[in-house]
C-alpha cells in the first residue's frame, strides 16, 4: 500500500473530460455526476437506457467500482463515453478476453515547426470523418478479434488538445541540450513534411496489476504513438480502465490502428494474465510458518489513534501497543482483493526478516479478517519528503550527505538479504527523533530469486530506476523521456565528485550503475572532504577575527 504523494502517479493532472474540452462536470460530486449522466442519456433517447429498467442500478454500480475522480472527468457533452467504459470493463471480466480495447479518431490538428524545429501550438483541421459517440454503433472488440468494425462516423467531436503536455517522446534533441539522436531527427523531418497530426483515443481495460501503465505506454510507444494525455483508473475489484489520447498514427483510419494494436498485444501474449480477484491471496502467502518470534498482534491490545496518512487502499495511523508508540498501516476492508492481500502478506514476510538501524523496525501484524494491519515503530520525524518539501527545510551539503549515507546503508543491508525494495523515494524514507533516516514501506518489495529475476515488476513512475527528477512534467512524461535518454542539466557549482557519482547512478544500463556499498564509500569520502573544508574555513575565520 502506497501513501498518496502529490499528483497521482499514473495520471495527468485532473481535467474536465476524457481527451476533450467543453462541458465537463468538474464541479460535481460523483453522486451528482451519475444522476446527470443518467438524465442526459435519457434526454438523448439512448435505447440502452430508455428500454432497460435495470440501467439506473447498473450505472450506480459502475460509478461505485471506480474512484471519485472518475466522476470529475466525465464530459457531460459526451456522456455516451460512460457506456463505452461500462462495456469495456464487462468484456475484461470474461475469461480469455484481456486486454480489451476501444479505438476512435478524434480530430486532426495543424502542426508547424519553427526555425528551431520546435512544434508550435496545434490548430484544429476539419476532418472528413470523425468518431461516433454511440457505444451501440461502435461495439467493443477484444484484442484477439481479427475483425474490426469501422469507427469513422459523421458526428463532430469537441476535442481540446492539452497545451501543457508536449509530445511524450519529448524529442530529446529539444530537451537534452547538446544531445542529438538520429531517430529524433528523422521524426522531425517526417513532421515537417506532414502539416497535420491525427489525434486518436485508445481505451484499455484488463486485470489490474503492478506496472500495468508502464506496459501499456510501452505498447503504444512501440507502434509509434505519442501519449498526449493519460487518465488511469483502478476499480475496487481489481480491474483497470486506462484512457489514452495519442498522436503518431498518420491518418484518420481506425481499422489500421486497431489491427496494429492487436498485433502488438499478440506479440506480448502471456504478459497480460493475472489471477482473478478473490480473497485467497493472504492465506496462500502466509501459509509458511514464521521463522522467528511471535509477530501476530493481539488486536485487543492495539489502540489505534489519529490518522497521519492515507492511501488508495488504507490509512496510516498513530497508535499504542503494549505501552509503545507505534505506526499502524490499516487496510480498508472494502478494498481487499487478492492482489492487495498478496502485497500485504509480502510486506509482512519481508519485514519480519529484517533488522537494521536504517530500516524501520517491524513490531507485528494482524492477519485476521477484516482487521488486517501492519505495526511498526513510530517515526516522529515523519517522511523525508515532508521534511524537505512541506516544511521547506534547506540543508547544507553535510547534512544531505549524512541522510544519503543512512539511506544507502539501509538499502545495502536489504540487498545483502536479497530484498529488492523497488519503490525507493523520499515518501518511503522516515526519520526518527534524532533525524536518522530509515527505509520503510515494503508493500511492493520482493525477494530476488536465485535466477536473478523478480517475481513481479512495479514501483512509482517518477522514481523508477534510473531515478531522474522532473518537477515540470507529469510522471508519465518523465518516465517516457528517461526511457529515451533524457537527463537533467548538470549544476555548475555542485561538488564535482558528487556530480560524477550522480551521473553514474542514472546510467541507462543497470550493470553500469554503482552498488550501494560503492556509493556509501564514495559518499563517506565526500563527507570527510566537506567536513575538512568546513573546519579549515572556521580556522581561517578565527585567525582573521583574532
Amino acid at each position: 500500500m502506497e501513501l498518496i504523494e502529490g499528483v497521482g502517479e499514473s495520471s495527468t493532472p485532473l481535467r474536465n473530460s476524457f481527451g476533450g474540452g467543453g462541458g465537463g462536470g468538474g464541479g460535481f460530486s460523483a453522486h451528482d455526476v451519475r444522476v446527470d449522466v443518467y438524465n442526459k442519456l435519457v434526454e438523448n433517447g439512448n435505447d440502452e437506457v430508455v428500454y432497460n429498467p435495470e440501467f439506473r442500478h447498473q450505472l450506480d454500480a459502475h460509478f461505485n467500482r471506480l474512484p471519485a475522480r472518475y466522476g470529475l472527468d466525465v464530459n457531460m457533452d459526451r456522456v455516451e463515453d460512460v457506456l463505452i467504459h461500462q462495456k469495456l470493463l464487462a468484456e475484461a471480466m470474461l475469461p480469455g478476453r484481456c486486454p480489451v480495447f476501444h479505438v476512435r479518431f478524434l480530430e486532426n490538428i495543424m502542426t508547424k515547426a519553427d526555425e528551431n524545429g520546435d512544434i508550435q501550438q496545434p490548430t484544429k483541421v476539419p476532418s472528413a470523418s470523425t468518431a461516433s459517440l454511440n457505444a451501440e454503433d461502435e461495439g467493443i472488440l477484444p484484442s484477439n478479434n481479427s475483425t474490426s468494425a469501422s469507427r469513422n462516423r459523421n458526428s463532430d467531436v469537441d476535442f481540446e488538445p492539452c497545451s501543457k503536455l508536449e509530445d511524450l517522446n519529448l524529442d530529446i534533441r529539444m530537451i537534452a541540450e547538446g544531445t542529438e539522436r538520429n531517430n529524433a531527427i528523422e521524426n522531425l523531418s517526417m513532421r515537417q513534411e506532414v502539416p497535420y497530426a491525427s489525434i486518436h483515443e485508445i481505451i484499455f481495460s484488463t486485470l489490474d496489476k503492478p506496472k500495468l501503465l508502464s506496459q501499456l505506454s510501452a505498447l503504444l510507444s512501440d507502434i509509434g504513438l505519442n501519449i498526449r494525455e493519460a487518465h488511469v483508473f483502478s476499480t475496487i475489484d481489481g480491474y483497470s480502465l486506462d484512457v489514452f489520447v495519442v498522436d503518431g498514427w498518420e491518418s484518420e483510419d481506425t481499422d489500421g490502428l486497431h489491427k496494429a494494436l492487436e498485433e502488438a498485444v499478440a506479440r506480448s501474449e502471456g504478459t497480460w494474465s493475472g489471477s482473478s480477484p478473490s480473497h485467497s491471496g493472504l492465506e496462500k502467502a502466509l501459509a509458511i510458518e514464521p521463522k522467528c518470534g511471535d509477530w501476530e498482534i493481539d488486536r485487543r491490545l492495539l489502540k489505534i489513534g489519529d490518522k497521519i496518512g492515507c492511501g488508495s487502499c488504507g490509512d496510516l495511523c498513530r497508535g499504542v501497543y503494549l505501552g509503545q508508540d507505534v505506526a499502524v498501516k490499516v487496510l480498508k476492508p472494502e478494498h481487499l482483493n487478492e492482489a492487495l492481500e498478496a502485497e500485504f502478506a509480502q510486506e509482512v514476510t519481508i519485514l519480519r526478516e529484517v533488522q537494521h538501524k536504517n530500516v524501520v523496525r517491524f513490531i507485528g501484524a494482524c492477519t485476521k479478517f477484516p482487521n488486517l494491519c501492519i505495526v511498526t515503530e513510530y517515526m516522529p520525524g515523519g517522511s523525508l519528503y515532508d521534511f524537505l518539501h512541506k516544511h521547506h527545510n534547506v540543508l547544507g551539503l553535510g547534512h544531505l550527505l549524512e541522510f544519503a549515507i543512512d539511506i544507502c546503508k539501509g538499502m545495502e543491508y536489504l540487498h545483502q538479504k536479497n530484498i529488492i525494495h523497488r519503490d525507493l523515494k523520499t515518501a518511503n524514507l522516515l526519520m526518527d527523533i534524532d533525524h536518522v533516516v530509515k527505509v520503510a514501506d515494503f508493500g511492493v518489495a520482493r525477494f530476488q530469486s536465485q535466477g536473478g529475476e523478480m517475481t513481479a515488476e512495479t514501483g512509482t513512475y517518477r522514481w523508477m530506476a534510473p531515478e531522474v527528477p522532473y518537477d515540470t512534467m507529469t510522471p508519465l512524461q518523465a518516465a517516457l523521456g528517461v526511457r529515451q535518454g533524457l537527463r537533467p542539466s548538470i549544476p555548475e557549482n555542485a561538488n564535482p565528485r558528487l556530480l560524477d557519482l550522480m551521473q553514474r547512478c542514472w546510467e541507462g544500463v543497470p550493470s553500469s550503475r554503482p552498488s550501494f556499498s560503492e556509493i556509501i564509500s564514495e559518499l563517506e569520502g565526500i563527507l570527510q572532504e566537506v567536513k575538512a573544508a568546513s573546519e579549515t574555513s572556521k580556522h581561517t575565520t578565527n585567525n582573521v577575527d583574532s
